[in-house]
């Protein structure tokens, strides 16, 4: 007999645990609780604040979405006007000491001239040869020289994705790509480059939002607030353990066991199996690749200069940094650094000498968060990391050697980017049937390790689409079909939409049919 038993069980209060808890309040018909290790919401999702009081995301998150149930519950979170900010996304890519606007391969009429002959040469190349060919890409290096030839290659698509992914393109698939790459119109680029012209821009996250306080992870600490206080269970007392899959008993770390129907994991799922302790499974997610994240800020002392300007993020596909991304975080609200007239001293110059006062002085200031990736492919080099990116931003002319920085910022995460491996696929398609036979549904971005479907709009709909499922047995179109949901507005549910009772002896609560979980002893969360 566990301490406590519900019909469904949520692990993890990210995007994706908080959108199958809101879906289950919606629908109110099976009991539920949601646990998590940490003492607020938000996951990979979530916001540091420094000492000095800069704030961090985990990584560049922006709002943007396919979904309106995800606005309409975000909506509700933040309701009112001044909970926002609204951006045009301004987003260049670094070369040879020019600012190429995004995305790359539509805008080499930015290039040296002999970049731009190599270029147009390679996508001339790259469409007479996609004009014939019958087979499809058997890699995503294949598909990078297919679609954009190997000027655009060589220059930008392989060391860059190389930085970000901490993998050669050669060992990644290409099913993963749809709206995530722009692939190029050969005509398109070489008018422009006639003319002198810049492409427009490109994507689904052209037009974002950021939240105007607290940072990306106060979203999800206000979507956590709306749910039943005594259906949730945080820090230690939240913290998994052991997963007794056979039993379907969960241990928390303060010894809590919890029974449960059907359960949601959205904690990383080779650390799922390891508390599972079954060896196939662990054996299995063995074939998984991830690499880890680096989150680095910088806090400067002056008025943002004129040269970074209302840019939002930016690529550094080259090596004279070790950063493949860098986001202007203090353009996102003025309340992600402190005010101007809050008195910091300074710690040091950009270029590591000693201030000439330890005297705490007035604002303005403004911020950078850099990101940097890791894996046993791509070393780095931990103990120099932050010198090395504050280096970085002086050789790519972010910043001068004499800036004053006042705050500095360095976390770690493990799973920072789920990689579609070559071998991710046949991986999934073994392991997340198998533990759905054992009433566990595994998703989010590592739950389900499909990063075509990790932003934070779709990680929300994973969590919500397997509640559906569990429920009445809706088809979980986010992680059975991503190209289909990344290219439509999905508008069937809404928040608005109520749940009831469609008869007494129906076998129903709330229009819920009860059949679907077994009877387990009724007991207080």
């Amino acid at each position: 007999m566990a301490d406590i038993n519900v019909d469904v069980l949520v692990i993890g209060a990210g995007p994706t645990g908080l959108g199958a808890a809101k879906r289950l309040n919606h629908i109110n018909g099976p009991s539920w609780l949601i646990v998590d290790a940490n003492e607020k919401a938000g996951g990979l999702a979530s916001t540091d604040v420094t000492p000095e009081g800069f704030l961090y995301d985990v990584g560049g998150h922006v709002i943007f979405s396919h979904y309106k149930y995800f606005d309409d519950c975000l909506d509700e979170a933040l309701p009112k006007e001044d909970d926002w900010y609204t951006h045009q996304r301004i987003s260049y890519v670094r070369y040879k000491g020019l600012w190429v606007p995004y995305p790359f391969q539509n805008n080499i009429s930015m290039l040296p001239k002999e970049d731009q002959v190599k270029c147009i040469d390679g996508l001339i190349d790259a469409a007479m040869a996609s004009r014939v060919a019958t087979t499809k890409p058997k890699d995503f290096d294949e598909w990078i020289l297919r679609t954009c030839g190997e000027g655009v290659a060589d220059i930008f698509m392989r060391p860059y994705n190389y930085k970000v992914w901490a993998v050669p393109t050669t060992k990644m698939q290409c099913q993963w790509l749809g709206e995530r790459v722009a692939a190029p119109d050969v005509k398109l680029v070489t008018k422009n480059v006639i003319l002198n012209k810049v492409a427009g821009n490109w994507g689904p996250n052209a037009t974002f939002r950021f939240p105007a306080r607290d940072g990306t992870g106060g979203i999800w600490v206000a979507v956590s607030d709306t749910l039943p206080k005594e259906k949730k269970r945080y820090g230690q007392k939240g913290e998994v353990t052991k997963v007794d899959a056979q039993k379907k008993i969960v241990t928390l770390k303060d010894g809590t066991t919890i029974g449960y129907g059907k359960l949601i994991n959205t904690m990383a799922v080779d650390h799922l199996v390891e508390k599972m302790g079954n060896q196939e499974l662990i054996k299995l997610s063995k074939g998984l690749f991830y690499s880890s994240t680096h989150v680095i800020g910088v806090g400067i002392r002056g008025e943002r200069p004129e040269r970074i300007g209302d840019k939002c993020w930016l690529y550094f596909p080259e090596g004279n940094c070790p950063f493949y991304r860098a986001t202007i975080f203090s353009n996102y609200s003025p309340y992600n650094q402190p005010q101007a007239d809050v008195k910091l001293p300074t710690l040091y110059h950009a270029d590591g000498s000693k201030p000439k006062s330890s005297e705490a002085k007035e604002g303005p200031y403004w911020s950078i968060m850099l990101e940097v990736s890791q894996s046993s492919m791509k070393l780095v080099d931990e103990a120099n990391i932050l010198k090395d990116c504050i280096q970085g931003l002086i050789n790519t002319e972010m910043i001068k050697p004499e800036d004053e920085i006042v705050s500095t910022y360095h976390r770690k995460f493990d799973h920072g980017y789920p990689t579609p491996s070559l071998e991710r696929e046949g991986v999934l398609k073994e392991l997340l049937p198998k533990l759905q036979d054992m009433d566990i549904w595994s998703r989010g971005r590592f739950g389900s390790w499909r990063y075509e479907v990790g932003n934070q709009d779709h990680s929300f709909m994973l969590g919500v689409e397997a509640v559906d499922n569990i429920v009445c047995g809706a088809v979980e179109l986010t992680l059975n079909y991503p190209d289909f949901v990344n290219t439509r507005q999905n508008t069937e549910r809404r928040l608005a939409q109520s749940f009831y009772n469609t008869g007494s002896g129906s076998g129903s609560a709330n229009g819920v049919p009860t059949d679907v979980f077994p009877a387990r002893p009724a007991s207080g969360a």
